[in-house]
């Protein structure tokens, strides 16, 4: 229903009276630093050069640890929060002064924000009737948004009558309704049980197919972020890491950060030596050496990527246990039904294995040594200076 624009957004949490001395000392006291936010003279920057162009109907998907910016951003993009510097735009209109109702959005929030003494119906209803639409189309309009979300038979509930997963069906109810042009989620699933999460996941990409509406999604949860998104923003310290498909930042994460943020169970980290040769590429870990892929190999030198030490990241899924490759010590074997994740010790770091359960010849004990290796095609390389992909 909507482009939306933001452009070199920034916020600014000024000092409250006397906090701006106690603000500068914490700068530079790093036992007590609990982020690393920015802070300037005017307050703590949450939000810093934020630039992201969204397309119409396009669902993306804000994602990133605790205190990153996201939920920031998010309230500037409904108008909860001003916009301390950028520009905002929906359908080419400049929003920054614009209030909330002036938006044409609707907001899905984390407590679902129902009123308690209303029925369903009524808290679907309300903001409808608070725009005086006639009693017929707001009939209409909450029976249909029922059937969408199969909560028709709840509409005559209150709310202390329902399950987490009821309540926030009703929640979106509440914002679909108004056929918002931009639909802003802000980890609307956080609050339920890890069953119910993965149903509601199923539901709302249920309900984005049925719906004309652009969608800004917040989560913490990056199997979220990579189920729901057509693009996922990850971000870091009120700052973008990387832009992307959920299979672009997953096959080729920016930096050690993405890298280690999406993917499940984390990505392995070794310490270990780019080498050239030639046109040739090899990564060297605990006297395996493994040829890169041609295809990374052109990107390296492309930007003339020399000999070096590196931040070596493997998936564990990506890695294979065999009879040569990398020399570890197994200290658990956790069985996860299709597969044994084995948490081993190879040169002094903790690395994860997935075992096929269907290849498994023996089982793994405490002690035991095994070895495992990877292919040039899954190896990421990461510069140890600046941990940024040497291959982007």
């Amino acid at each position: 229903m909507a482009t939306v624009q933001l452009r070199n957004i920034m916020k600014v949490y000024p000092f409250v009276s006397g906090e701006q001395k106690k603000g500068k000392k914490k700068k530079t006291d790093e036992p007590e630093k609990k982020s690393n936010l920015q802070i300037t003279d005017e307050g703590v920057v949450a939000v810093q050069a934020f630039d992201l162009d969204i397309a119409d109907k396009e669902f993306i998907v804000l994602v990133g640890p605790s205190g990153c910016g996201k939920s920031t951003t998010l309230r500037m993009v409904a108008g909860l929060e001003e916009i301390s510097g950028g520009e905002l735009y929906i359908d080419g209109q400049l929003m920054n002064d614009k209030a909330p109702k002036d938006r044409d959005i609707a907001m899905v929030f984390q407590n679902y924000a129902l009123y308690p003494h209303m029925s369903v119906y009524d808290n679907m209803a309300f903001s409808l009737k608070l725009r005086k639409v006639p009693k017929d189309e707001i009939d209409v309009k909450v029976r249909e948004a029922a059937a969408i979300l199969d909560i028709t038979q709840y509409l005559e509930r209150k709310p202390k009558a329902l399950s987490g997963g009821q309540r926030q069906r009703v929640a979106i109810g509440r914002a679909i309704v108004r056929n918002p042009k931009v639909m802003l989620m802000d980890e609307p699933l956080s609050n339920l049980d890890a069953k119910l999460r993965n149903e509601m996941r199923a539901e709302i990409l249920k309900l984005r197919q049925r719906i004309d509406t652009t969608f800004m999604y917040v989560t913490h949860d990056q199997t979220e972020a990579m189920t729901l998104g057509d693009r996922i923003v990850i971000m870091k310290d009120g700052y973008i890491q990387q832009i992307g498909t959920p299979q672009e930042v997953f096959n080729h994460p920016a930096n050690l950060f993405v890298a280690g943020f999406i993917g499940m169970p984390v990505m392995n980290f070794f310490d270990a030596e780019l080498k050239k040769d030639g046109n040739k590429y090899f990564v060297e870990v605990g006297g395996y050496r493994v040829e890169l892929a041609p295809e990374k190999e052109k990107r390296l030198l492309a930007n003339n990527v020399s000999s070096q030490p590196i931040t070596l990241g493997v998936r564990p899924e990506h890695t294979d246990v065999g009879d040569s490759g990398v020399s570890a010590k197994v200290d658990v074997a956790e069985m996860m039904g299709s597969s044994v994740h084995l948490h081993v010790n190879a040169n002094g770091k903790d690395v994860i294995i997935i075992v096929p359960t269907i290849d498994m010849e023996s089982n793994y004990k405490f002690g035991d040594t095994v070895h495992f290796s990877f292919s040039g095609k899954v190896a990421h390389v990461f510069s140890k200076e600046t941990s940024k992909n040497l291959e982007y």
